[in-house]
Order: structure tokens, then sequence, then C-alpha cells
């Protein structure tokens, strides 16, 4: 028997490779397949079945692509109704795969068709669990993203209450628990950075699994602090459910390499957004104008789904050299198809072409400590509350990245302000949003909050977020 976990850091997901005499399992595919074929062609195993434990929110999964491609059934847990044929398992239902099995335990609460795969080994021990959503590593699924009609996140909530004190926690400490997300994805508040665990371990730390824990604690507790799911969440479980297109049509569409004469008049006539992905110290130095930068190096594609939202968005590429394809591959990862081209050459093209660029106001940390003690400005920083709340600059206005559009009547129209983050990259993703919507007041500050800690500028450790 064989387990392999294909973690992607920038969705932070975990999918899984099961493999037993020549037979295989896929858990919670990607979008791009080559991966699984690759492994199974390795170990000169066949694709038996491709395992789904719920609509994922956070990804596009491939589900349809790698079905097509191995003939092998897709399958999920009860209460799943997709657009195209699936096979819906009963809860305990086994499946068969080499000496092993895959025993179906339906766990709702983080969507009604929520399913934990149990895997027994050829000894009949339960071995591990992959648990998708219903267990991570410290936390647990949210479950406010399925709510539907009358059912309210306090009845998910309950409901996964109830399955993980019936379905999981009666199994051995010794079972491994294999989660489909880890610390940065969205689809929880508290995971840990770790991707496997026991779940004897997981029984001592992890908040959701006290023993002495009333349904009634359970549900304050997991529905506490929600923040509200990126837009589009909803999009890709429209597509998980529904259908979408081959990654490979994806590809070909969006590999066109276009001149600067080309890739300028389809962003005149498309509408197209466009995106570039060079690092931040290459974007601030020099972009087309109204581009938007969201880095190649970052959380790149949870990024792109939180503030383009509309996977339906025509986009057109700046890229490193050589790695338009990855972009491209990324991008379908979270729903975002519509990509017409990339510039062929990159932005040094465009420049040699004589086209107009931009510039964005940036200062290292030196003159940013200079600048305030000559004259304090007014300074916004774009991290998440909870950094934010942990330590700031004093006085600073919190404007988190992730609802940037939702603070744009918060900026000053004409004073010169500061922007800022932990270490530089988002606050330029931030920047290049403001430049879009017409707001130039704003200086950068390189570095971010990492930088600013070594200079004597004031600072508090907790405070109530400061409001204009």
């Amino acid at each position: 028997m064989k387990i392999e976990q294909i973690y992607t850091g920038c969705l932070a997901q975990g999918a899984y490779y099961i493999e037993s005499e020549g037979e295989a399992a896929i858990i919670d595919p990607l979008r791009e397949t080559a991966p699984y074929l690759k492994k199974a062609a390795a170990d000169q195993a066949q694709i038996k079945y491709v395992f789904e434990t719920h609509f994922h929110a956070d990804f596009v999964s491939g589900h349809l692509t790698l079905s097509k491609q191995t003939g092998a059934p897709i399958i999920f847990g009860p209460n799943a109704q997709p657009d195209f044929d699936v096979l819906v398992a009963t809860d305990g239902q086994e499946f068969e795969l080499g000496k092993v099995k895959i025993k179906v335990l339906h766990t709702p609460g983080h969507t009604l068709e929520s399913t934990t795969y149990l895997l027994i080994d050829e000894n009949g021990n339960n071995h591990a669990i992959f648990s998708g959503d219903t267990l991570f590593l410290g936390d647990v699924g949210r479950p406010d993203l399925a709510q539907k009609g009358s059912i309210t996140q306090e009845d998910l909530a309950g409901m996964l209450y109830d399955s993980l004190r019936e379905k999981i926690m009666p199994l051995e400490d010794s079972v491994v628990v294999y989660p489909a997300h880890g610390a940065g994805s969205a689809c929880g508040k508290n995971m840990m950075k770790e991707t496997v665990d026991t779940l004897g371990n997981q029984k001592l730390m992890n908040y959701a699994l006290r023993a002495d824990m009333t349904k009634a604690e359970f549900v304050a507790e997991v529905t506490e602090g929600l923040l509200p799911p990126p837009a589009y969440f909803p999009l890709n479980v429209k597509m998980n459910k529904s259908g979408y297109e081959d990654i490979d049509a994806v590809l070909t569409r969006g590999s066109q390499a276009l001149d600067p004469e080309t890739f300028e008049a389809i962003a005149n006539q498309h509408g197209a957004l466009i995106l570039d992905v060079r690092h931040q110290d290459d974007f601030v130095q020099g972009h087309i104008p109204q581009s938007i930068f969201i880095g190649i190096d970052g959380g790149f594609a949870p990024w792109v789904g939180a503030l383009i939202q509309d996977v339906n968005q025509p986009l057109l590429l700046v890229c490193p050299d050589g790695r338009e394809e990855e972009t491209i591959t990324r991008l379908a990862r979270v729903g975002f198809d519509q990509s017409l081209g990339y510039l062929k050459g990159g932005f040094a093209a465009w420049k040699t072409a004589g086209k107009d660029f931009d510039t964005m106001s940036s200062v290292d940390v030196s003159r940013f400590e200079h600048d305030m003690n000559q004259s304090p400005s007014l300074v916004f920083d774009v991290r998440k509350e909870s950094e934010f709340l942990s330590e700031r600059l004093k006085n600073a206005h919190n404007s988190p990245l992730d609802f940037i559009n939702d603070h744009l009547s918060n900026f000053p129209t004409e004073d010169v302000f500061y922007i800022h983050c932990a270490g530089g990259y988002r606050s330029v993703i931030a920047g290049s949003i403001m430049k879009k919507r017409g707001i130039h007041n704003f200086v950068n500050v390189e570095g971010g909050f990492a930088a600013i800690k070594k200079t004597d500028l004031n600072r508090t450790d907790y405070v109530c977020p400061s409001t204009l």
C-alpha cells in the first residue's frame, strides 16, 4: 500500500494518491491531471476510482478530466447531485483497491454531501482518514458555505458536531488524518501548519474535538469570527457541480504569445483585465497603465479569486519569461479560464515598442521613517485584521486587502498617505487596485511591517482598530 499527499502550497490544498497491487485511487484532485497519471504510470497502476470529499469552493477539481482520461468512476458521498454521471455512494459503502478498502463515512456539516474516506489496510485495520473539509488539523471546516433555504450555518454546525462525534472521534487514536487543506486556506479559521497528524493528537490539540464539549458550545465556537467567504467560492462550486472546459483547451487559448500592438488591441476591444504577475519590485518600477498586480510567487490563485472575483473576466497576462503556462494553469485551478494570451517578450517588449507605462511611488523603510518623523502622515495597513491587532504602527488604519474595494472611499483624495503590508507583496496589490480606481496619492512602504519593526517608529501591541 502506498499513500502520497500531493500538496499545493498556493492553495494550501492536499490531494491524495493511494495505490495497492496495481490499482490506484485519487482523492480531491486538482484541475491538471498529469501528476496523477504520471504517478500511476510509474507504478504500472490503473486509476480505478476518483473520490471527491465534497463540492469544493476554493478550487476547481480535476475529477471530470481525470475520469474521462482513465475511465475511473467519480465517487461522491450521499446527497451529492451533480449535473454529470457519478457514483453516489451510500454511508458505510466499501470500495476495494488492491488489498485495501476505502469506506465511505458520510460526515455532513461543512456541506451536506461532505464525506470522509476511511482507508482499511490489508489486515482489516483502520489506517487513515481522508477528511476533506470536515476535519482539519487544529480546526474544522467552516459551516457557512452551504446554507440553503431554511438550513442555516448553525444547523450545519450542529450536523458537523454530530458527524465528528459519531463517525470520526470513535476511531482509534492511531488513525492518520489526511485533510484537504492546511494553514492559509480560507476554508477554516485556525489550521495548523502541519499537513498530516494522528487522530489521537488531534483529540488533544483540536478545540473542536474536546470530549466534554456540548453541541451548543461547538456551534458557538465554530461560527464565531467567520469572515465573509471569497466571492469566487460559489462560482467554483458551480463549476465543480455543473462541469467545465478541459484544461488543455484553457492552456491552448491562454498560451497565445501577443505582440504589444495585438495585446493592446485585445485589451481595448474585449474589456480584458491586464494581470501582471511579475515580482512586486518589477511592477513598482514600471507597468502597463491600468494593470493589476498579483505576483505569481505569492498567494497567487487565492488572491486572484478574492480580488478579481468573476471567473468569466477575460484576462491578458504579463509574466516573467518562461512562466506563462504556469500562470495559466494556476489561474485555471480557481476557475479563471478566460486567459486570452500573454505579452510576448514581457514588459520589456512593451517599453521597447514605445508604449506608455506607469510607475508606483515607493520608498524604503529608512525614507519612510524620516518622512514620518518630519511630517507624520496617514498610514494604511492592508494586512488582515488579526495581524493588525497583534502589532501595528500607532495611529495606523486597517484596510485589509481582502476587502480593499470596500475601503476605497476611506482613502484621502488629495493628501499623500502611506500603505504597507507584512513584507511588501500585498501592499503593491492594493496599490495597483487603487491606481486602477484613480487613486494615485499614496506611497508604498517597501519591506512592509517586517522592515518597519526594525525602526524606532512608535508601535503598539493591542488596540481596537482605528477608523476614519
